[in-house]
């Protein structure tokens, strides 16, 4: 049975609405990264209101804490990434990523990235230590995603402009394998088991879903908004609950983001958000989904039980990423 609540925490409750009284309870920063400020925002997850921003480098895009719970930013225009303490929010240093660095990932170990290079049509490995490249995989043109298997065996890369994810065996450095996705890939995310691979697809409003031990696409989910035009419904950010039963996924400019019933690979909600809703994140405790919005400038918080928007919190200009710091 749980515990009952003391009479004046209920009664607020009563008042204030089930998400206020657990965001009472809530602890930790989310980061939200900006294209045009070069700054972060820092919310405050208690009462979800801005409490400050961060200075970065020039085109702040995905970020995602390292191993030792250091906030790694890449920043398109810089050509680096900016390693910030939490602690102090500040810049520890920079790292070379290279030209029109996107997006990134870490070795299991922390120790390598990997990350996209736009205008070289090329996937790099940096030594997260020294900054030094350690070798270049030529992959097909703009590439965007990068997301590394649990065993840091294979990495793989989306190719906007080929429709392709590259399966990369990273001892090697060789291309294993050319997956035919959708048109204009663009993010992944695995399940927990680490079977399937889920590669959202801008231009097809779809979903490919990828068996890892095949590289073969077994199914194609796709995306419908009452209201909104086909060309409109354009999925980019893709997030898996911890226990693997729902992914989220951000349908761009059609202003809603998606609840998908893993197993049954079906929609079972739509939530409208802001303006071209582009990437999600889920808390820890999977209650709220925090999803950033490019065109509104603002990030809407998202009740999980309720399938409900609850929040709107402006945040920088043309905001693209948002870490959790617990």
């Amino acid at each position: 049975m749980p515990q009952a609540l003391p009479t004046a925490r209920l009664a607020a409750c009563l008042l204030a609405g089930a998400l206020a009284c657990a965001g009472a309870a809530a602890q930790g920063t989310a980061y939200v990264s900006s294209e045009k400020d070069d700054a972060l925002t820092l919310i405050d997850l208690g009462t979800l209101t801005v409490k400050g921003t961060v200075p970065t480098c020039k085109r702040g895009r995905h970020m995602m804490l390292t191993p030792q719970r250091q906030l790694l930013v890449a920043c398109t225009d810089s050509n680096a990434a900016d390693l910030i303490d939490p602690a102090s929010n500040k810049s520890v240093r920079r790292i070379p990523l290279g030209d029109e660095p996107e997006a990134f990932d870490l070795s299991p170990d922390g120790r390598t990235i990997y990350v996209s290079n736009e205008d070289d049509g090329e996937a790099s490995f940096i030594d997260f230590a020294s900054g030094k490249k350690l070798k270049s995989v030529k992959v097909g043109g703009e590439p965007e995603g990068v997301k590394v298997s649990a065993d840091g065996k294979l990495v793989y890369v989306t190719s906007e402009v080929a429709n392709l994810v590259h399966a990369i065996d990273v001892a090697s450095g060789k291309i294993v394998k050319n997956i035919k996705a959708g048109k204009r890939p663009r993010r992944m995310a695995f399940t927990p088991d680490g079977q399937q691979l889920w590669i959202t697809n801008e231009l097809d409003a779809t979903v490919s879903i990828v068996s890892t031990a095949t590289h073969e696409v077994t199914h194609t989910l796709k995306f419908e908004v009452k209201g909104a035009r086909a060309e409109d419904i354009t999925p980019v950010g893709i997030q898996m609950s911890a226990d693997g039963k729902r992914a989220f996924v951000a349908l761009g400019r059609a202003n809603h983001v998606a609840f998908v019933d893993v197993a049954a690979r079906k929609v079972t909600d739509l939530v409208l958000v802001g303006k071209r809703a582009w990437n999600v994140t889920l808390d820890k405790a999977g209650q709220r989904l925090y999803v950033v919005n490019g065109l509104s400038d603002d990030v809407t918080v998202v009740d999980v039980a309720a399938a409900k928007a609850v929040r709107s919190i402006p945040v920088g200009r043309v905001p693209y990423g948002l870490v959790i710091v617990e």
